[in-house]
């Protein structure tokens, strides 16, 4: 049964119960022996975790294609929000693709990321997109457009939002793979109260129909149709000081990914960044991906699906981690997912030959170093010990070395490219010279040490330096790193038995705080200041006493201490101004991360701290007692052993598990491949003609045939799937691919309805195809076809919007948040009684 509202409430539903009847029987062996409070000692908490927990593991036993169908199906927002729904155009991906295409220069694009074109390539006219905010916030009074257009009701509430120049842009989460604005407007609408500003959510690409870049292009294009709107677009151009930049997990690593683009092509930057739990180390490198399984919401085998014919790569792939083969593994680009070149084969060929006869020359084989022998040097070899993707490297240095073959570990990209920093932000140069950072982190979370670690990458750029290895294999990087010192603020927070996304839970106190936070965040960055200001004063917390302005009791050379004070205070549980003066110097450097600050504000680099379950803030623990940040640099961005192992346990149970629904993938492959060579074969047939056709020159026409579809070349359109022969994208993307049906409707919409600028023709159906289309459930004559759930939004056939599941879950949300303010109430009226009393 495919993910839907009937089989969430069938799979979660026991998972309620045996919640509910364990919860107690916790709550009471606990008590008994004494141990502290946790998060789920609140049975909302605990149901709601496991809730969530369950509806991920469902998602694991079906197709990828049907869980993006369900969590990007059309929910309608409630009566007190205002969304009007937009497209971004294509002329905005297109400016987004040409900083892209000089961001990676033509060898990287050629080599790493295989070709300028496929990643443009796209179902839609653009990419959706909503405006959102509450309806309280709504200029009142009649709108008006531009002359002789006819708004609808979108463009009037568009126009109505003008007047709030505060801006959040907002990239959700899902694994890169799904989710969507649907699964995340509820939150959206929460964001937007506490900024009291709007919010622009971008629904972009997802993988593997749309691998890396595919998604990191449209939020790029989301960003620039915000400061550089198209002529036909409503809202004025936003200046990037009342921007900022927020997402949650995937979302998280492709707002990271997309300031550092923005920041190496001179390009305004948004005023701040909010991540929550990004993802940003998509090799897992860190310990707590292998520590924190059973306390997070994420799968312990990593996003694993019921074979399709879109997932895996391979579905019969008996052979998925073997031993490597002889010499160092294959440059990013060049491995078997990218199918390499004949030249490219001949060179390994000539590499290992000469290896080999070396190899019979010398009569013996040398013993690698140990890891204490080169740990502090760095006169070592960077294959052996920082290994390039698709090896994995041994916990034992000696055993025999192993390397994934044909399989991807993960959706939004090839193996090999995991370790680019446009894939894993963790591996940049350098992420100094960003805009404010304010990053959350659930303790408990499997992300928790890439989060700690890249946090103080960012504001301690010369401590926690980048990997050779990495610094090798990506352009441009060595130079950043010596390019871009300048500290990056970063204002962390670690919250106490949180999970993954601790916001999704808005009814906790942790999750409140969070929300709060945020919101003083983004008011306090986006207020107009002069940048000197905001270099001084980055986070609300340092804002309380400006250096340039005296209270009462205090003058400007008291600024500083106070401006402490005020940090103190927000890590503090005490309200009490005397008890904060008094606090000891060290838990204001625990705050801080540095002792100077007190005496130099502008060195000020972050704000650290840890939050408790009722949403308390505190000091970190200093930086050298934290184990997370004593690891080393050639440890990290790597593909490791334990979590390799665990993974491949996973699959190979799935492999078993499934293994009829993989032949039947294969076959059904095997079908739409000869689909596809008939559809090309008919639409030739039918007049199709391409720019790159020889010949004499054809006018663009249509051509005399049976049945328009009414078809048209959009000349900003600029590729599609047939103009792809002499590039070689991943094995997943949809653009290149005629095995799945959502690569045969691509294709057929290109064909016939929204062409590229490559194409001279549209054809027109034979009445005998236009009939068998009139018939077929699945298509129109007269449409494009439906694009696949990556992209298109779906809109719910058999049931109400208000019965769709993700309805259900923010009902339930209301509720608990509900039940939790009663007991908070009850908790206050019982403290006052015992007062009177």
């Amino acid at each position: 049964m495919p993910v839907s509202t009937l089989s969430a409430a069938v799979h979660i539903t026991p998972v309620v119960i045996k919640t509910f009847a364990q919860h107690g029987k916790r709550l009471t062996t606990k008590r008994k022996e004494k141990r502290p409070d946790e998060a789920q000692d609140d049975i909302f908490f605990d149901e709601a975790f496991h809730i969530v927990k369950a509806f991920i593991e469902l998602g694991t036993r079906n197709t990828v294609e049907s869980l993006q169908a369900f969590t990007n199906t059309h929910v309608l927002a409630p009566y007190w929000a205002s969304v009007a729904a937009v497209c971004i155009p294509l002329k905005s991906c297109n400016d987004a693709a040409d900083v892209l295409i000089e961001w990676f220069g033509p060898d990287e694009l050629k080599a790493v990321v295989g070709g300028e074109r496929w990643w443009q390539v796209r179902g839609l006219d653009g990419v959706d997109g909503e405006w959102i905010t509450q309806k309280d916030y709504l200029s009142d009074g009649k709108v008006h457009g531009p002359p002789g257009r006819k708004l609808s009701d979108d463009d009037e509430t568009v126009l109505r939002m003008e007047e709030l120049d505060r801006v959040m842009l907002y990239v959700h989460g899902g694994g890169y793979f799904w989710g969507s604005i649907n699964t995340h407007r509820y939150q959206l609408i929460r964001y937007a109260r506490k900024i009291k500003g709007k919010i622009f959510a971008v629904n972009y690409r997802k993988a593997p129909q749309y691998p890396w870049p595919c998604p990191l292009q449209d939020v790029l294009a989301a960003y620039i149709y915000l400061i550089r709107p198209p002529p036909d677009a409503l809202h004025k151009a936003i200046p990037a000081s009342k921007i900022v930049l927020a997402g949650d997990s995937a979302g998280g690593g492709l707002c990271l990914s997309t300031l550092s683009i923005l920041r190496d092509m001179g390009i305004p930057m948004p005023a701040g960044c909010v991540l929550i739990s990004p993802w940003v180390d998509l090799t897992h490198s860190f310990p707590s991906v292998m520590e924190n399984t059973e306390t997070d919401i994420i799968p312990q085998h990593g996003f694993l699906a019921k074979p399709s014919t879109l997932w895996p790569v391979d579905p019969l792939n008996e052979a998925r981690v073997v031993p490597a083969k002889r010499g160092p593994p294959p440059d990013p680009g060049h491995a078997d997912q990218l199918r390499p070149t004949k030249a490219r084969v001949e060179e390994e060929k000539a590499d290992e030959s000469a290896v080999k006869d070396q190899t019979e020359d010398d009569g013996e084989t040398s013993t690698p170093p140990s890891k204490a022998e080169i740990a502090d040097s760095d006169d070592y070899d960077i294959d052996q010990w920082e290994p390039r993707p698709p090896r994995v490297k041994m916990t034992d240095p000696n055993a025999e070395p192993l390397e994934l073959q044909r399989s991807q570990i993960q959706l939004y990209a090839t193996t090999e490219q995991l370790t680019h920093p446009l894939v894993s932000p963790l591996l940049q140069g350098s992420l100094g010279n960003l805009p404010p950072l304010y990053i959350l982190a659930g303790n408990d979370e499997v992300l928790r040490d890439e989060i700690i670690y890249i946090s103080h990458r960012a504001a301690y750029p010369e401590q926690y330096p980048t990997r050779r290895g990495a610094l090798r294999d990506a352009r441009r990087q060595k130079e950043n790193s010596e390019r871009y010192t300048r500290p990056t603020k970063v204002h962390l927070q670690v919250y106490d038995d949180m999970c993954h996304v601790l916001t999704v839970f808005t009814f906790t106190e942790s999750a409140k705080l969070a929300y709060r936070s945020i919101g003083e965040f983004v008011k306090h960055v986006t207020t107009d200041n002069d940048e000197e200001h905001l270099v001084r004063n980055p986070f609300p917390e340092l804002q309380r006493f400006s250096s340039n302005e005296t209270t009462e009791g205090r003058n400007k050379s008291d600024a500083p201490k106070a401006r402490s004070e005020a940090i103190l205070y927000n890590g503090s549980s005490s309200s009490d101004p005397a008890k904060i003066n008094a606090a000891p110097r060290n838990d204001l450097e625990k705050i801080t991360g540095t002792i100077s600050t007190l005496e130099n504000p502008d060195e000020i680099r972050m704000i650290r701290e840890r939050v408790n379950i009722k949403g308390q803030p505190r000091p970190m623990e200093n930086r050298q007692d934290m184990s997370v940040l004593a690891i080393k640099p050639t440890e990290i961005g790597i593909i490791k052993e334990a979590p390799t192992m665990r993974w491949l346990k996973g699959q190979e149970e799935w492999d078993k598990k499934y293994k009829r629904e993989a032949e039947r993938a294969v076959r059904q492959r095997e079908k739409n491949q000869e689909k596809a060579k008939k559809l090309i074969a008919h639409a030739r047939d039918q007049g199709l003609v391409l720019s790159s056709d020889r010949g004499p020159e054809i006018s663009r026409v249509l051509s005399t045939s049976a049945h328009t579809t009414n078809g048209m070349i959009q000349e900003d359109r600029r590729w599609g799937p047939l103009d792809l022969d002499d590039e070689r994208p991943p094995p997943t993307a949809i653009a290149k691919r005629r095995d799945t049906a959502e690569a045969l409707a691509l294709l057929k919409t290109h064909i016939y309805h929204t062409a590229p600028a490559t194409h001279r023709t549209i054809p027109k159906l034979k009445l005998a195809d236009a009939i068998k289309a009139a018939f077929d459930p699945k298509d129109d004559p007269n449409k494009p076809p439906q694009q696949s759930a990556s992209e298109a939004q779906k809109r719910n056939s058999f049931i109400p919007d208000s019965l769709h599941g993700l309805r259900i879950w923010d009902v339930l949300v209301g509720y608990f948040m509900r039940k939790s303010a009663e007991k908070a109430t009850d908790g206050k009226n019982a403290i006052k009684e015992a007062i009177k009393l």
